[in-house]
């Protein structure tokens, strides 16, 4: 046996031995959900059930409106990730291929939000929506994503944008383009694979977020997926097998839109930063 060959062996045996510690923690939340009570807190732990109570999701379901939920939060998600797109796309665009006066410092003012703890902003941001009126609803949660999109986002894609070439530019600009047919027909096409990673990192963040929208959500039947199944687990008369249930529909919908974006969100990922 060659070194190359027990060099992909060694590689393969790693990559399995990662795949299987990220997947075990799934595993174990839909092995929870289909146990009972009683076979949950069993030691030893039992790791494959001999009955799957598939009636656990159904008693959730009866407990929490988790349908509502999933649809109030796709209400917020929708609008978020076209305002993501949209406007962290148009910055990166400028960024990356107009040149304006002082061009490297507005960008470094950008990067340097990154250091800025979200937390810290919460109190202002939350008082001045309030006095606006606009809290318990969903608008605090969708327009700050028409207003920039988010620095990180907009330094992915600038990244994206300048591993293009000018020259596409030139040749749009020699047949009459300006500046926005150039974004819309020319760059937004090919910036597909970055935009998509950016899109599936504003879903993640949206679907999990429980701060923020705990903080502006106050009527129930506003609640969103996250702050839904925080009400499942501050139930007292809760089982644990039925939080796991809760968390296992929680967790579906995110796998399966990660799963969807896959090989963009990995190009996206492993092109960015790269000339030539």
């Amino acid at each position: 046996m060659n070194y190359r060959v027990r060099g992909r062996i060694a590689v393969y045996s790693l990559l399995v031995l990662f795949a299987f510690l990220f997947l075990f923690p799934i595993y174990w939340i839909l092995r929870s959900s289909l146990l009972d009570f009683g076979e949950i807190m069993s030691y030893p732990p039992i790791l494959f059930p001999s009955a799957l109570r598939i009636e656990n999701y159904d008693e959730v379901l009866n407990r929490v409106d988790f349908l509502r939920y999933i649809l109030n939060t796709f209400v917020i998600i929708v609008p978020v990730l076209v305002g993501v797109g949209l406007t962290s796309s148009l910055a990166a665009f400028g960024f990356a291929r107009i040149e304006f006066p002082l061009k490297d410092f507005w960008f470094s003012l950008v990067i340097m939000t990154i250091l800025l703890p979200s937390i810290v902003t919460l109190v202002p941001t939350y008082m001045g929506w309030t006095e606006l009126h606009l809290t318990n609803s969903y608008l605090p949660l969708i327009l700050p994503a028409f207003f920039g999109g988010g620095a990180f986002n907009i330094f992915l894609l600038r990244q994206f944008l300048l591993t293009i070439p000018r020259d596409l530019d030139e040749s749009a600009v020699m047949d009459g383009a300006g500046f926005f047919t150039i974004y819309s027909r020319v760059i937004m096409p090919l910036v597909r694979p970055a935009l998509v990673a950016v899109l599936l990192f504003t879903f993640v963040g949206v679907w999990n977020d429980f701060l923020g929208q705990l903080v502006y959500l106050n009527d129930q039947d506003k609640y969103t997926v996250a702050l839904g199944l925080s009400t499942l687990r501050s139930n007292l008369t809760s089982p644990m097998h039925l939080i796991m249930a809760g968390t296992m529909i929680m967790v579906v919908p995110a796998v399966v839109v990660f799963l969807i974006g896959q090989r963009y969100f990995t190009e996206g990922i492993a092109t960015t930063g790269i000339k030539g």
